[in-house]
């Protein structure tokens, strides 16, 4: 018992000793991070050390940071493998390595670079591009231990004047679904870095692949989304066409209702299902869940479509289920003038003008109807 006892607390021991206590950074260099989403899934992560501009001492070093206290070029920085024969550039930063995670491929300044992790460091210089460097090695300290041969990517980047900035800062100055740009601000420098996602579309539409798979595919209104994505985006159509077809039915995926029938003729239509898809549109329009301004849209997509007669019949069919309202007016004025009846079009956008909402509208429909008396001679 004796022995198993002193077992137990010689294991105790040990990892007493071996673990580490996380104390606060020396210099006051607080550890940051930023992220920044490339659309909805794609990122760009920076993980540093945020040194400032302050000397230990507490005196303001401004004005003096680079080609100062950050040395222009390679230097010997005289530890680890930095030497003379192997000078090392700057580690972006304080403490440990600066470091970007990659959830996906993407091009840095137009160049690729897959997804993973790097060290990042920089070369600056007093004139010219800097250049700005990602190393396979991101777990070493600082830029002691830099090998070139460890590149994974260098670019080049131009140095900008910028506000103050008193803290190292990492900020995401430019935010597009496609790509960003991260500045690198430390005193009154902004050194720009920018990550793009050539192809963000193929990364959503691999997501909502696998989002049909799971949960999220037994919700009909997540399916039709899944469909409109790739429709308006024009990728993905023939999967997205049997997503449609799937969700326009009633089902324990699906639900056939005017939204899911429209995604559905909408898809057929873009794929040269001329027939289908108009039969479908005309099935979205007369559903009886198919509301006033749904039915207006039918009609003015199969107008965009060249389908004047057919739309004319929708625009005819929103009159009968909704009354004398001014989008039921708006739009039999568009179809009776897209089928050659202005006459009959300007009376429809007079009616219109008198229940219009309001005066965008009014504005509008005033224009229409201008345009319809030049027509009639009026």
């Amino acid at each position: 018992m004796i022995r198993l006892f002193l077992f137990f607390l010689c294991g105790a021991l040990s990892t007493t000793v071996t673990a580490q206590l996380q104390l606060p950074p020396s210099g006051g260099n607080q550890k940051s991070i930023v992220t920044q989403y490339l659309g909805a899934h794609a990122s760009v992560t920076i993980t540093y050390n945020s040194p400032d501009v302050a000397a230990p001492n507490g005196q303001s070093r401004k004005g003096e940071i680079w080609g100062g206290l950050v040395p222009y070029g390679l230097n010997n920085l005289n530890f680890g493998l930095s030497t003379d024969a192997n000078p090392s550039p700057w580690r972006a930063g304080a403490n440990e390595n600066t470091v970007v995670t990659l959830s996906h491929d993407m091009e840095i300044q137009g160049a690729a670079l897959p997804a993973g992790t790097y060290g990042l460091h920089i070369v600056p210089r007093e004139t010219g591009e800097w250049t700005v460097i990602f190393s396979h090695n991101s777990g070493a300290w600082g830029s002691y231990f830099y090998q070139e041969s460890e590149d994974a990517l260098r670019v080049k980047t131009s140095p900008e004047p910028c506000a103050y900035t008193e803290w190292l800062t990492f900020e995401f100055t430019d935010r597009q679904e496609e790509s960003c740009t991260v500045a690198l601000k430390w005193d009154e420098l902004s050194v720009p870095i920018t990550f793009s996602l050539p192809n963000a579309k193929e990364v959503y539409v691999n997501y909502l692949r696998s989002a049909m798979q799971n949960s999220l595919g037994f919700s009909w209104t997540d399916r039709n989304n899944a469909a409109l994505y790739c429709l308006q985006n024009e990728v993905n159509l023939e999967e997205a066409l049997t997503w449609a077809e799937q969700t326009a039915q009633n089902s324990f995926v699906g639900q056939e209702n005017a939204t899911t029938l429209l995604t559905l003729a909408s898809l057929q239509m873009k794929l040269d299902q001329e027939e289908a898809g108009l039969a479908t549109m005309l099935k979205a329009a007369s559903h009886t869940s198919a509301g006033v301004f749904q039915v207006h849209q039918i009609g003015r997509q199969l107008l965009a479509s060249g389908k004047n007669e057919e739309a004319l019949k929708v625009f005819t069919l929103n009159v009968e289920r909704h009354g004398d309202v001014w989008p039921v007016n708006v739009g039999l004025a568009r179809g009776y003038a897209a089928t050659g009846d202005t006459k009959t079009a300007l009376k429809y956008a007079e009616k219109a003008l008198e229940n219009a909402p309001n005066q965008p509208n009014k504005d509008a429909i005033a224009g229409m109807i201008e345009g319809l008396k030049k027509e009639t001679g009026n």
